[in-house]
């Protein structure tokens, strides 16, 4: 299918300095091999958030499972040392699969603070995520911490503001261990976000994308201006992937091919 056109007035494309991705959850009502055909012909190179037995599908349109499962869940992360163990065990088995897959990412989570402090829990998510650093490095597979709004959708996330991940990651100091910044959290946390990309890009692995208000097309009822946050990460020559999670009101391969559009910079 050839790619809509956006709705928006943007200048023709530079061309694909940016590997484009989708998430999975966001088009649910499709079949996996429907949605794959369909990415690959707009000109994505990745769909995110599939797990392993998945991954052959993508693999048979040369998409590549650009974010997969890491350790732990939003609200049960590094944050408290009594998961350590287990996250370890987890995030060891799930690098594995990656790494003979030759998938670049999987996700982890700082969990939910339950009333714990911001000093403990960076303590806490520093200790574990030192523990699978170099699983992750002498694999080549990136864990990627994701920073989540506590404010709409994740009510008590921790690591819910970029300089929360940044001193997380900067500690661990490992070049696999970095953050998922997901401009759509982070647009309603704090704003701000072209300066902070290009401020914090040294420790961003992946981004994810989706309109503010509502998560839905990055089109003209949203607040950003998607087509400049996409030159903004395309000039700092960013290597990974950005992933479109939004839910489309519209027809989904359409709303798809039009965020392609605006980030073929």
């Amino acid at each position: 299918m050839a790619a809509a056109a956006s709705p928006l007035a943007f200048p023709a494309p530079a061309g694909g300095r940016i590997k484009q991705s989708a998430a999975r959850w966001c088009y649910g009502k499709m079949g996996l091999d429907d949605l794959c055909r369909s990415a690959a012909q707009i000109g994505l190179k990745g769909i995110d958030l599939v797990n392993h037995e998945d991954w052959p599908t993508l693999q048979k349109y040369g998409l590549t499972p650009a974010m997969t499962p890491g350790a732990g869940t939003i609200p049960n992360g590094w944050n408290r040392a009594e998961n350590h163990a287990a996250l370890e065990k987890e995030m060891k088995e799930n690098i594995a699969l990656a790494a003979a897959a030759k998938v670049p990412n999987v996700i982890t989570f700082s969990g939910n603070r339950k009333g714990m402090g911001d000093p403990e829990a960076k303590d806490n998510c520093v200790a574990g995520l030192n523990r699978v650093k170099k699983i992750a490095e002498d694999n080549n597979v990136t864990i990627c911490l994701e920073l989540l709004n506590s404010k709409v959708d994740h009510k008590d996330y921790q690591c819910d503001h970029t300089v929360w991940g940044a001193e997380v990651i900067t500690r661990v100091d490992s070049p696999r261990v970095k953050l998922l910044y997901d401009i759509y959290h982070m647009q309603i946390m704090e704003g701000d976000i072209i300066r902070t990309i290009r401020s914090n890009i040294q420790h961003i692995a992946h981004f994810h994308t989706g309109g503010v208000p509502g998560r839905h097309e990055l089109d003209g009822t949203q607040e950003l201006n998607w087509r400049a946050v996409a030159t903004a990460i395309a000039d700092l020559n960013f290597q990974g992937f950005v992933a479109h999670e939004f839910v489309p009101t519209r027809d989904p391969m359409q709303s798809l091919a039009q965020a392609y559009d605006i980030f073929n910079v």
